[in-house]
């Protein structure tokens, strides 16, 4: 119990201590909690991100089956797929369609796809939330969209897709495959790409050699590769923004830095007063321990709160153009939340701890000083 009351004296002074100098103090919090709030604002969005590409590629086709010519994407004959199913170890070949279409007048990208299943009737559509907002549609409301040829092309809204499966759909229009086809121009025998699903996961790529080799003009992606390219390309838009905000972590680094290396004439005096009326060096050193702990770990917990109500709250607002893409339709969505402990760990120990230990430093050398020079 003494320890314990020990120690809250020495808690007790030390946020006394920090409350006369609050001007000092309140400079130091802010810009120790916008630093924590940058880099956990960009480790929440840019992790969540990668956990919902993940979670949307789960039940993407093990391959995807595309055709170039001279480096250029072009329809695949469906008659492809006949052959490619014989190979050993494909259960099913699927053909697609979907493609993009801009809109001129309203200056947005439409995601075009026919679903596998349920598809609306000729002359009906489903859209996204996106551009039921933008468009100011509704179901059962008429809408014009102008075809590969230039002519319009008029549906009645189906359906508009829910509004939880924003990241997917908020640009995308289904429709029949009939309409697609009347649509883009695609002829009857042909397809965007194929699905393939494969009974063996170790066998993706030997598959994909096979078909490379029966139809040298095409290419098979296996869905570890888009994976790999989403955690590339978030991995990188997160780069981007640590180095934009940089300037400001290398200004507080600066901060920390001149903590290290020396006390005010304030502290050191305040330092000097305690040895004088009987405080132990190993007191000081941790009411420095203290002081330096309230203010880091403050700063973290207001930073990291802030973070989190930011992005999956107001959903990123100030990070979503970098990290989210080009389209403006993209969707005001909000990501499930979901913390990584392992990286909060190590902003934890990168930002916390070594501001911590710089406040004990300088208040060592100082405690250690005869009491009577350190006040004159």
């Amino acid at each position: 119990m003494a320890a314990i009351e020990h120690h809250r004296h020495i808690l007790d002074f030390t946020l006394s201590s920090l409350l006369r100098r609050k001007g000092k103090n309140a400079a130091l919090l802010s810009v120790y909690t916008l630093i924590i709030f940058i880099l956990a604002s960009v480790l929440f969005f840019t992790h969540a991100l990668k956990r919902e590409a993940a979670l949307v590629l789960k039940e993407a086709p093990e391959i995807i089956v595309q055709r170039t010519l001279t480096g250029r994407y072009q329809p695949i004959p469906t008659a492809w797929g006949d052959k490619i199913r014989e190979i050993n170890g494909v259960i099913s070949v699927r053909p697609r369609l979907w493609g993009y279409q801009y809109d001129n007048v309203y200056q947005a990208n439409y995601t075009l796809t026919v679903p596998a299943g349920n598809p609306p009737e000729p002359g009906s559509i489903d859209i996204g939330s996106g551009i039921s907002r933008m468009r100011a549609a509704h179901p059962d409301d008429i809408i014009a969209f102008t075809g590969h040829d230039g002519l319009p092309r008029t549906f009645i809204i189906r359906n508009i897709l829910d509004n939880e499966s924003q990241l997917l759909t908020s640009d995308l229009i289904v429709l029949s495959e009939k309409d697609y086809r009347d649509f883009s121009g695609i002829p009857a025998e042909q397809a965007t790409d194929l699905a393939l699903r494969v009974r063996n996961p170790r066998e993706y790529t030997t598959i994909a050699e096979k078909i490379t080799q029966m139809y040298p003009e095409t290419r098979p992606i296996v869905r570890t590769e888009i994976q790999r390219t989403y955690d590339a390309v978030f991995g990188w838009r997160s780069g981007l923004l640590i180095v934009i905000f940089s300037a400001a972590a290398l200004a507080f680094v600066i901060f920390a830095w001149d903590k290290a290396t020396g006390l005010s004439a304030e502290e050191r005096r305040e330092i000097g007063i305690l040895k004088a009326v009987g405080w132990e060096t190993s007191d000081i050193l941790l009411m420095k321990f203290w002081e330096g702990t309230v203010v880091s770990l403050t700063s973290f917990l207001v930073g990291t709160i802030l973070a989190y109500v930011h992005v999956f709250l107001t959903s990123a607002a100030l990070f979503a153009p970098v990290l989210k893409g080009w389209s403006t339709l993209y969707p005001t969505f909000r990501l499930t939340p979901f913390i990584d402990f392992g990286q909060m760990a190590t902003l934890f120990f990168l930002t916390v701890v070594p501001y911590t230990v710089t406040t004990i430093v300088p208040s060592w050398r100082a405690a250690t000083i005869d009491p009577d020079a350190v006040m004159r």
